[in-house]
């Protein structure tokens, strides 16, 4: 008999060949049809896998909403490629996994259609429906590498097959049937059967070209996407969701309110028009308050650094396939020959900043009496991104961050990273986002000794604690294996207006950049000591913030940071003169304001400017003039209000001063 332990302590005896599914039954019928599947001494598995052993057991129902989209995600991938076979026999599967809000798989159309296309997801999707409705099980089995490799070849299941060869000699394979007619090479787990899923849950998104194993060399297949979900109201949630996303997105947004522009002659860098450059100045101009008041020293390094220096780094040989690479010679302008000797020496464009302020620190000799050393930039930075992972201002390949680097004794790291915790509360909340703060633990990959990781995960915890944010609150959870390669981080994680996730802040506690780069200072003993290096931005970089305030805000940004404050529109041309006054009383205020004194419908005009999110816009006629008033009409609210010049004025001064100065 196995000795069986469930979550509340309890212990089950039950015999070889019982299943998780006979437990859930056996506690009760209710158990039995909620439970989707069974984790087992912390391994999530199928529910109708037998228990192999004593072990702790926790049944998974649509309660553990985490475990159980990935499993519905991941059954809803491979109904997709059977649906997809189904319809056209000849189609080759390869791989289908969950993602974050859906599900996809890789496909190859067979010989005699064209790939598959959006018109092709109306029919996938019934016919998906049908094989749902149907309730096959999902049965897993256990075959050799040759079996599964002979029973591909005889399918004609080519990239299938190529997979399995790859697979350890001897290593025996798991497989899922789909009732008795349809198989599928995966580790699982799966639900039990198809009719555990909702057939009005999903839905197809679209298809996109992809090529098998990501290697542009080898065959193109289709992806097709879809989104999964455990109950329809879910799905329609999400849906909204992605329809509001649509309005708010900042590419859209920032061509109504001419605010930048992305073209080929520059891939992944953002051309800045005056309205965007307002914003950006706001924010650089926002962030010098907010980090001069915290004793930091603005600095500025070169854009090009020897290739010396980043192997020194680390960065050359962790980091070089994302840099953008130049000789250090004179290019040949000849016609023939070679444009570049293979003699060049090499230099790259940073890709980040922390080395340049390494050899800032360096400069002259550094004391114990000076550290902390907090040093600032709104640095430039150059990444090689490909060309298909960009996306207008999130992710680029020219970029500035807000970034900064401290440089302190042992003794002062908690309460370094204790301020900037505090910092980092203070902004994001004068931009009114809650937000979340993790603990990224060391990856695989990394430089460093296991104490030197011990102790530096161990003060950035500390830190937060001493904060007072380590709680449910703050979102505060720890992610093993997220750190960088030289340091663990905290990250800062926004949570916007419709509910979506952005990490943006983070700090990092590093003493691999100092021993690789050789800085030191003199301590109170007298000899050499290492700093730790404390790498830290808020913004993360200006595009990237940028674009995540125009989705927040959906283009109404706060009065403060909008590019036109508002605009003084005439109902008739009489009223030109007035409204020449009412825009000067408030450039002398301070106020970015505009006239509008075309000869329009005052009806297109409040449309025109609301479109371009303009926070107000004041309208005067000859009446207007005659009082000495404005009619003030808010961005997003019905109506107007009649104001005297000096009200309005004192209105939108109070509105246009950034958080951080107001009384």
């Amino acid at each position: 008999m196995f000795r069986i332990t469930l979550p509340d302590g309890s212990v089950r005896e039950v015999a070889p060949g019982t299943t998780p599914a006979d437990i859930a039954a056996a506690i009760g019928p209710g158990l039995a049809k909620a439970a989707l599947a069974a984790r087992v001494d912390g391994e999530v598995r199928d529910i109708m896998r037998p228990l192999e052993g004593d072990a702790q057991l926790a049944l998974i129902t649509a309660r553990d909403e985490a475990d159980a989209l990935e499993l519905v995600r991941h059954d809803y991938a491979h109904v997709l490629a059977e649906a997809v076979q189904a319809l056209w026999p000849g189609t080759q599967i390869t791989f289908g996994p969950a993602t974050d809000d859906g599900f996809y798989y890789d496909v190859k159309a067979p010989d005699s259609r064209a790939p598959f296309s959006m018109d092709d997801l109306p029919a996938i999707e019934e016919k998906m429906r049908e094989i749902i409705r149907a309730d096959k099980p999902l049965i897993r089995q256990v075959w050799s590498r040759e079996d599964l490799i002979a029973k591909w070849e005889k399918d004609g299941e080519t990239f299938k097959a190529e997979w399995a060869k790859e697979l350890p000699e001897g290593e025996d394979l798991t497989v899922y049937w789909s009732g008795e007619d349809w198989l599928d090479m995966c580790r699982g787990p799966h639900l039990a059967s198809t009719g555990k899923l909702d057939p009005q849950a999903f839905k197809l998104m679209r298809v996109a070209g992809a090529y098998w194993r990501g290697d542009q060399k080898n065959a193109q297949l289709t992806r097709i996407y879809g989104t999964g979900w455990l109950n329809k109201k879910q799905l329609d949630a999400h849906l909204m969701r992605l329809e509001e996303a649509a309005k708010r997105d900042h590419r859209k947004l920032g061509q109504e309110m001419d605010l930048f522009h992305l073209q080929a002659e520059a891939h992944g860098s953002v051309f800045w028009h005056p309205n965007g450059y307002v914003i950006w100045r706001e924010l650089e101009d926002y962030m010098r308050r907010a980090v001069n008041g915290s004793g930091s020293k603005e600095v500025k390094t070169p854009q090009v650094m020897d290739a010396r220096q980043w192997e020194q780094s680390g960065h050359w040989g962790k980091y070089r396939e994302n840099m953008f690479v130049i000789p250090d010679e004179t290019p040949n302008i000849e016609d023939d020959g070679p444009m570049v000797s293979k003699d060049a020496d090499w230099m790259a464009l940073k890709p980040m900043n922390c080395p340049a302020h390494v050899l800032i620190f360096k400069q002259g000799i550094k004391s114990y009496r000076d550290l902390p050393l907090r040093l600032v930039e709104n640095g430039c930075c150059h990444r090689n991104e490909p060309h298909g992972a960009l996306h207008g201002l999130m992710r680029v390949r020219q970029f500035t961050q807000d970034d900064g680097h401290i440089f302190c004794r042992e003794d002062q790291i908690v309460a370094e990273v204790q301020d900037f915790c505090r910092l980092a509360d203070r902004v994001y909340k004068d931009f009114g986002f809650t937000y979340a703060i993790k603990l990224a633990l060391r990856p695989e990959n990394r430089f460093g000794t296991e104490e030197m990781w011990d102790k530096a995960e161990a003060e950035l915890r500390d830190a937060v604690v001493r904060a007072g944010m380590a709680t449910q609150e703050y979102g505060w959870e720890e992610l093993p294996g997220e750190g960088a390669f030289y340091a663990p981080k905290l990250e800062w994680h926004l949570t916007d207006a419709i509910g979506r996730t952005w990490q943006v802040g983070t700090i990092q506690s590093d003493r691999v950049l100092p021993e690789r780069l050789d800085a030191s200072y003199v301590g109170e003993d007298g000899e050499r000591h290492r700093p730790v290096m404390l790498h830290r931005a808020i913004f993360g970089s200006y595009e990237r913030f940028i674009g995540i305030l125009i989705e927040h805000f959906a283009g109404k940004l706060p009065t403060w940071l909008a590019p036109v404050q508002a605009v003084v529109a005439t109902i008739v041309s009489d009223a030109d003169d007035y409204a020449h006054q009412v825009a000067d009383k408030l450039k002398a205020a301070g106020i970015r304001v505009e006239t509008d004194l075309r000869n329009e419908k005052i009806n297109y005009k409040v449309r025109e400017h609301s479109l371009a999110k303009v926070p107000q816009l004041l309208v005067v006629g000859k009446r207007e003039a005659d009082e000495g008033t404005v009619a003030v009409r808010t961005l997003g609210s019905q109506g107007q209000r009649m104001m005297s010049i000096d009200e309005a004025v004192a209105m939108l001064r109070s509105e246009a001063t950034p958080p951080d100065l107001r009384d």
